[in-house]
Formats: structure tokens, sequence, C-alpha cells
């Protein structure tokens, strides 16, 4: 596992980020662009894997979610791409303690930090049928990651059990209660 910056450093780092300001562009549709995220956090274009991780990278910092659709966009362009789940992958969480709170640091597939806080919730979604946990964390403006599953059980490992009609398991981020479902 990488080591993690402070986190200080992580908010200068977010704070710092210069994002393109792709919520002031506002290109018609172009069409649909053969493009696809995998549920895993791959990109492929044209069927064939986007291998160069700037390359993607770049592309993560122009990706636009309207409603269920996804675009990659240009002050000129706007192309629809297709997104299996999420479009990213949150791979790795540490631990680390801010003016004595436990605070929950992600790493996205595309190096994005993620502080697990008010701005950043965590949601999960229960599969009606196996039950299956499938934990997503808010990256920036509507784009969320999967909690890859290995992350997912290093969360319960450390989470609170609450006891009541139905047991629920909790994580405490940046002075929040974060539910990770009932069992």
């Amino acid at each position: 596992m990488d080591t993690l910056p402070s986190l200080s450093a992580i908010a200068d780092q977010i704070e710092n980020q210069k994002l393109p300001p792709i919520e002031k562009w506002n290109p018609e549709f172009t069409g649909d662009l053969d493009m696809r995220i995998a549920r895993d956090g791959r990109w492929f274009h044209e069927g064939s894997e986007i291998k160069r991780k700037p390359l993607v990278k770049l592309f993560s910092t122009i990706l636009l979610r309207q409603g269920p659709d996804y675009f990659l966009i240009t002050p000129v362009e706007k192309y629809r791409i297709q997104v299996e789940d999420a479009p990213f992958v949150a791979v790795s969480a540490e631990l680390r303690e801010q003016n004595n709170q436990p605070c929950l640091v992600f790493k996205t597939n595309v190096d994005d930090w993620v502080v697990l806080d008010k701005t950043h919730p965590l949601r999960v979604e229960t599969d009606p049928v196996s039950a299956e946990p499938t934990p997503y964390i808010l990256v920036r403006n509507n784009l969320e990651a999967l909690v890859s599953r290995n992350v997912f059980y290093q969360l319960v490992d450390q989470a609170e059990v609450v006891e009541g009609q139905s047991n629920e398991l909790f994580v405490n981020s940046a002075g929040e209660r974060f539910s990770l479902g009932t069992f």
C-alpha cells in the first residue's frame, strides 16, 4: 500500500487540485463514444483497454454525470460514454486521527484522495436477492467510487456494532457516522 500523506497534505492537495471547470461548460451533445468504464475501474476505448494511467487520469477530470448518463466534456464537445457501475474504484483506505477524531481516507484508482465526511458520504446498496452489500463513496460532484471488496472488509473490521432489532455496523469518520448495513 502507498504511504498515505498527512491529512493536512491531503486537504491541501484536494483544495489545490486543478480540475477543469466542467460545470461552466455547456456544449451541444456531440454523440456516443465507444468508451466504457468497467465495474473494476478499467477504461476501454473501442474494445481495447486504455493502459496509460496518465490518459485515464486526464479523462477522469473531464467526466460529467447528468442523471444516469456519463459524458466526457470539453468546452466544445460532449460525448456520452458507458459506465458499468461507478466511474471510480476506492482501492485503499486508511484510518487517521485529526483533532482527536478518526478520519477514514480513501484513494481511488485514479489517485484521487477522499476523506469520508459529510461532503463525501458513504452509501451502501444491498442486493434484494443476495443481500450482498455494494458500498460507494462520493468523490466529487455526483461522481462516486465503488468501494472495492477488500477495502469494504477493512471497514467492517473497524466497524462498531449497534445492537437493536437488527444489528447494524457503523464507521465513524470526521465527526460523522456512516452505516455499513445490517446483519
